[in-house]
């Protein structure tokens, strides 16, 4: 299958005028009416569970129960989980035929605060793993599907669902048409910051959702490496060690993995931080080479990425108050690139940290890519690494009010077509969305649409593990 990415739209864009960019938007009109993406057309033999099989052979066996547990839990949880399911669904779907850097996975969830390299709070995307060039609607589609899901599941009123899926795609477009008005540079510097939003919900006259803000903001920032080594060590010889909770977090002596010989062990994690580092700017390499490896350990995280191989490295500095918490998080190739095409670049860790650099206003300083063998098994595997926990946060579902979603739907629809605006022609984008609201409504009867399948497909699910044919551990 040819290369998903062999001319980045943004560099097509760069040599045709501004009409030009406005015209092609507008003609994509006749090859996919907006009014044409409430559709929703599946196969009739589709069956959801054989997709995560699939995923399933390349995952780490002992740790499949634990993703099929955490699915389980609620039908938005399977839709975290089941990101390949909803690719296949929309790959039959009309196309616009303008392209830009997808996150692959643009659920709600899946955006948050992080520190910036400045050490602001920025709201943006922050889970890139099946990032990849493709349709623009396709991540559109997965938010706004995400917030019909996430309130069924609070139930919210038919009326407070209709604004907050209506309000993130509308937001988008809007934003996107400011996006399409701007310079390159300035599209460029656009960031939602935790000074902007308080600004705007002040400007607002929303007191109260101010002061929730702030609060989730100040928590967040509690949330940064220092609380990773209370929460995630324990003192060993006089060293922070990482302690055991498995199948949450096993640190390598406990799999076997050169725990009998630690100079080796030392040795091995020296060269893949050696190799890592070459990845990272001179300036952040001579960062790194400050610090001195201690442990590691394989830690399970999130809902769809169970089962992949993912580890935490911990590195000290000055002394043991000194802490640098690395993720290290396999790369498998994109969900979409069976689909779209496969990515341009031969290391998946390195699309992925390309991905994110293109689509996020700031990115971690560590974030950077390898390929190595010390997997255990023995494999070539590829994987990128960032910081563990920058101050990361996100929205909980299961407790913000309604009117809160509704402005956190907003923010989540801002950031999205700030990172298309960045990577695709925004000037065609804005075009072919146009002023009405066309193409949101759209796009909110095929989220409604959408939650009703992932609804079933919850229960087929359940079915699957009632009858056998999987097994979940659940409660992890």
């Amino acid at each position: 299958m040819a290369s998903a990415e062999q001319a980045p739209p943004a560099e097509a864009a760069a040599r045709a005028t501004v009409s030009e960019r406005a015209a092609s938007g507008r003609a994509a009109r006749k090859q996919a009416p907006r009014s044409s993406h409430a559709e929703l057309q599946v196969a009739a033999d589709r069956d959801p569970i054989a997709v995560l099989e699939e995923q399933a052979r390349t995952r780490v066996p002992e740790l499949v129960p634990v993703r099929y547990g955490r699915m389980l839990v609620s039908p938005f949880a399977f839709f975290r989980g089941a990101t390949a399911v909803m690719a296949n669904d929309l790959a039959p779907a009309p196309r616009a035929g303008l392209s830009a850097q997808l996150s692959g996975d643009a659920h709600l969830a899946n955006f948050g605060g992080f520190a910036s390299p400045e050490r602001d709070l920025v709201f943006d995307l922050n889970d890139f793993d099946e990032t990849l060039p493709g349709p623009f609607e396709w991540d559109v589609k997965r938010l706004a599907a995400s917030f019909e899901v996430a309130t069924r599941q609070r139930n919210f009123s038919t009326a407070e669902r209709t604004e907050t899926v209506l309000g993130v795609v509308r937001t988008y477009r809007e934003a996107m048409r400011q996006f399409a008005a701007m310079g390159d540079l300035d599209v460029w510097y656009s960031q939602l910051d935790a000074r902007s939003i308080a600004a705007e919900l002040r400007a607002g006259h929303d007191r109260k959702l101010e002061k929730a803000f702030q609060g989730a903001a100040a928590k967040a920032q509690t949330r940064d490496r220092m609380r990773a080594l209370v929460k995630l060590t324990e003192e060993v010889d006089g060293e922070p060690r990482f302690i055991s909770d498995p199948p949450l977090i096993v640190p390598l002596r406990e799999l076997g993995g050169g725990g009998d010989d630690p100079v080796e062990l030392e040795s091995q994690i020296r060269i893949t931080i050696r190799r890592y580092g070459r990845t990272l700017p001179h300036d952040l390499r001579a960062l790194l080479e400050g610090f001195r490896s201690v442990d590691l350990a394989r830690k399970v995280v999130g809902v769809g990425s169970v089962g992949t191989r993912c580890w935490v490295l911990l590195l000290l500095g000055r002394d043991q108050h000194d802490p640098l918490f690395l993720q290290i998080k396999e790369a498998e190739a994109s969900v979409l690139e069976p689909l779209l095409g496969r990515s341009r670049f031969a290391n998946h860790g390195r699309r992925v940290v390309e991905g994110q650099r293109l689509m996020q206003a700031a990115s971690d300083i560590f974030l950077g890519w390898i390929r190595t063998k010390e997997t255990l098994d023995g494999e070539l595997r590829d994987f990128y690494v960032r910081q563990l926990w920058d101050w990361k946060s996100s929205v909980d579902i299961e407790t913000i009010l309604p009117r809160g979603l509704a402005a956190y739907a907003m923010a989540c629809g801002w950031t999205l077509a700030r990172a298309h605006a960045r990577s695709g022609d925004r000037i065609a984008i804005a075009a072919y969305l146009g002023k009405s609201d066309s193409f949101d409504r759209a796009i909110a009867a095929f989220a409604a649409a959408y939650a009703d399948l992932n609804e079933r497909d919850h229960e087929a699910l359940v079915e699957a593990v009632r009858a056998g044919r999987v097994t979940a551990t659940e409660g992890v």
